[in-house]
């Protein structure tokens, strides 16, 4: 059987520029501010509120553990709290420049995410009965992930 998936929303997030912790037995920590952004699709249309971040462990090897969290504000009013976790990793020149903040064709970097919601809205509680999936492209100064419904 084929996996099925359904196109949800596409999230363009603003992000600050990141502040490292240093390098520690797993790797260096950063965390990236989330300055606001978007959220348009067919299923949810809204806005990223600032205040939310993004806690990044660089592994060794290079591999970026990526754990987000924000809130929405879809356009009825609802908030919907995001834990987005995933990857992002490419080759050893484009992840230093991705690192030091330079753009970075998408199709030369995995990054993929599986975002979990949560919201009382009962207009929205089918973000809390599905799971998901996002594609994610690094930009120097936004993020933008497509969150598909699996």
């Amino acid at each position: 059987m084929a996996l099925a998936s359904e196109f949800v929303a596409l999230v363009e997030v603003a992000v600050g520029p990141p502040l490292s912790l240093g390098a520690g037995p797993l790797g260096e920590r950063r965390i990236v501010p989330i300055l606001g952004g978007t959220v348009t699709g067919p299923r949810m249309q809204g806005e990223v509120l600032a205040g939310g971040a993004d806690f990044q462990l660089i592994r060794p090897d290079r591999v970026a553990e990526i754990e987000a969290r924000y809130t929405l504000r879809l356009a009825d009013g609802a908030l919907v709290q995001v834990t987005n976790r995933g990857l992002r990793h490419a080759s050893p020149e484009d992840m230093a420049r991705l690192l030091r903040g330079r753009p970075v064709p998408p199709e030369r970097v995995y990054f993929r995410t599986a975002p979990v919601f949560e919201t009382p809205a009962p207009a929205h509680a089918w973000l809390t009965r599905s799971l998901f999936v996002g594609i994610g492209e690094r930009h120097p100064d936004t993020v933008l992930i497509r969150i598909f419904a699996v």
